[in-house]
């Protein structure tokens, strides 16, 4: 039986999840991707807490970007959740790409956050 795109990305998401674990020393940069925006938050999953968080629907984002649904979106909110966190003394995390394959747009996001100084 073939699975649908959905299914199998479920199922992706759910392999990545028992293997990565956000500490308080490296806690777990998480991507959400919807058709129309990209959302990053870095998580502790011990204290069960988001520390910090950027994505394409905040206000000063919506303004400089035309579209919340590419790749120059998806770099913009990189940088923004990689400044944050390095302002919260958060420099080393796992990456969590949530299902999604490593490619476009999940892609952008992890090398802008990456140029930004974070480390994974």
């Amino acid at each position: 039986m073939k699975l649908t795109r959905k299914e199998s990305k479920i199922r992706r998401h759910r392999r990545i999840r028992g293997k990565v674990d956000g500490t308080s020393e490296r806690p777990r940069l998480a991507v959400f991707r919807s058709n129309q925006h990209i959302y990053a938050q870095v998580i502790d999953d011990t204290q069960q807490h988001t520390i910090v968080a950027a994505s394409t629907v905040e206000p000063d984002l919506k303004t400089k970007l035309s579209n919340g649904g590419n790749c120059d979106a998806s770099t913009e909110v990189g940088k923004l959740v990689a400044q944050r966190a390095l302002e919260k003394g958060i420099s080393k995390v796992v990456f969590d790409r949530g299902g999604n394959l490593y490619h476009g747009r999940v892609k952008a996001l992890a090398e802008a956050a990456r140029e930004a100084g974070l480390d994974f």
